[in-house]
């Protein structure tokens, strides 16, 4: 099944508002635990124990219905989870250190570390990015609840970059839309493996959850969404290739499934890549965000901004320089 724009959008900003989830069980799926199901394709910060005490509590349904933990799942039917929002929870400002590009009444720009998780979830509200920028900035927009205040598009805790935020619900929402009409300017730049035979490209192909591990994403035409991916050839070295890349959509790890799909997975990426890098040590994947473009929320000015590569991927392609 493939889900249209419409439905793209409202589910996602439905999930980032509410944490609401949603599954149809396949047949490979029929007759799996419920608990053991949901621990599998959620966030590792989520604890079985966790999800057995959300499902005795009526937050998942089958088919419209409440279940038990050891509840077998049947083909076809509808599974819903809609995760609680954490009590009493009180999110502490942390002194951490955070690259400021940009900064103004409306809008922050960071340029994120490689190993920073963006924003807390359950288990794990300490040590992200969410944390310092209340330490920072003081006051975030709302709209995304107490967990994901002022987090308006994520990058992965192993992808290095630029990243934007909002301090107000207005700039959130005008920020948003942007995203939703695919008008913000998003490059990243990679280093994948192999030599990409053609100086530029683009891949089309739907993404959705990967039928053999719920935790990660493949391309997919079931239960799957619209994903494109522009690429273009700045430096080859032998077996590695280094590319440019340019998001039209924001999928889940859209970039490194895209790029194992064409057969040039990211160097050092621990869920897509290959187990060996010949060598090369990279912690985490090899993938900087090093522009990002939109219009001020308030002013309309069109704002863009460059990160420089991190240290580590400099180091590497001075390796690979000298082989």
């Amino acid at each position: 099944m493939r889900l249209t724009d419409r439905d793209m959008e409202m589910q996602e900003e439905q999930e980032m508002q509410e944490q609401r989830y949603e599954w149809m069980i396949a047949a490979e799926e029929a007759g799996e635990r419920i608990d053991k199901f949901l621990a599998e394709s959620l966030d590792d910060s989520i604890s079985r124990t966790q999800i057995q005490q959300w499902i005795k509590d009526g937050c998942v349904t089958v088919g419209d219905r409440t279940v038990k933990p050891n509840y077998k799942l049947p083909e076809g039917e509808r599974l819903i989870l809609v995760m609680p929002e954490p009590e009493m929870l009180e999110l502490t400002p942390e002194p951490i250190s955070i690259d400021v590009v940009y900064e103004d009444a409306d809008v922050i720009v960071v340029n994120k570390p490689r190993g920073l998780v963006v924003h807390p979830a359950p288990g794990h509200y300490s040590g992200t990015l969410v944390n310092a920028l209340l330490y920072h900035c003081k006051d975030l927009s709302g709209i995304n609840g107490i967990v994901r205040p002022g987090i308006v598009h994520r990058i992965d805790k192993d992808t290095s970059g630029l990243l934007m935020a909002a301090k107000n619900d207005l700039a959130h929402n005008a920020l948003s839309e942007q995203l939703k009409a695919h008008t913000v300017n998003r490059k990243y730049i990679a280093l994948v493996h192999g030599n990409v035979p053609h100086d530029n490209g683009t891949v089309d192909a739907p993404i959705g959850r990967d039928p053999k591990d719920r935790k990660l994403f493949t391309v997919t035409d079931k239960n799957s969404k619209h994903a494109v991916t522009h690429f273009v050839v700045m430096e080859r070295f032998g077996d590695y290739t280094l590319v440019e890349l340019k998001l039209e959509t924001g999928r889940t790890h859209q970039i490194r499934v895209h790029m194992k799909f064409i057969g040039h997975p990211l160097v050092g990426d621990p869920q897509y890549g290959p187990a060996k890098n010949k060598g090369i040590a990279m912690e985490g994947q090899a993938l900087h965000a090093a522009v990002l473009g939109f219009e001020h929320p308030r002013t309309g000015e069109h704002l863009s901004f460059e990160a420089p590569l991190p240290d580590d991927m400099v180091r590497l392609l001075e390796v690979l320089k000298t082989r």
